[in-house]
């Protein structure tokens, strides 16, 4: 009896957790039908000599971090929000800085059954809490497909993929945590909100 209550109440919390994210991506998105194939975002070209990431409206110019991965992949973290549904969404770009089209690992959709059934994800990503000693893994709806940035496998040389992750939120005391994704180093992010 408890497990299919447990079981109700998971699917419950995905379903919950599916629409505020979906309210939320929403809401983000408002801001210019811009065109959706562009892979750069619409912020203009940098300047010769200038290596700062593309910023999207309402985030700083500094990346929270730069995660390295393999043959020139790298992960960059622009922001960590904490949301009033109980969720930490964090947003970024992967990009290939190499001199040649790659294939991003299928590492980085994870293990679980579950996530790898439904296509290549961002579904390996963890958040740790060094305090409360407690793992974050990437949320999932009721389909069991990640709450992430799905669908891509090889990005050309210089391309830049706009990601994001969202996880459920460790407690308001809790401001940093580590942000891990296999085949890529680990880095420790601030939360905001």
């Amino acid at each position: 009896m408890s497990i299919r209550f447990t079981a109700k109440v998971r699917r419950g919390v995905v379903a919950l957790t599916v629409a505020v994210g979906l309210a939320v991506g929403v809401a983000g998105c408002s801001g210019g039908g811009g065109d959706d194939k562009k892979p750069h975002g619409s912020a203009p070209a940098p300047e010769a000599g200038d290596s700062g990431p593309s910023t999207q409206e309402g985030q700083s110019d500094k990346p929270l971090a730069e995660l390295k991965g393999s043959d020139g992949l790298v992960l960059q973290i622009d922001s960590a929000q904490r949301d009033s549904g109980g969720f930490v969404t964090v947003n970024g770009s992967l990009r290939n800085d190499g001199a040649k089209s790659l294939v991003v690992p299928s590492a980085v959709s994870g293990n679980e059954t579950e996530i790898i059934r439904n296509g290549r994800s961002l579904g390996g990503a963890t958040l740790v809490d060094p305090q409360g000693k407690k793992r974050y893994y990437v949320l999932r709806d009721t389909e069991g497909r990640p709450l992430t940035t799905t669908g891509f496998s090889a990005l050309k040389a210089g391309d830049n993929l706009a990601v994001f992750m969202q996880f459920p939120a460790p407690p308001a005391n809790t401001t940093e945590v580590e942000f891990q994704m296999p085949t890529f180093s680990a880095a420790t992010i601030k939360i905001s909100g």
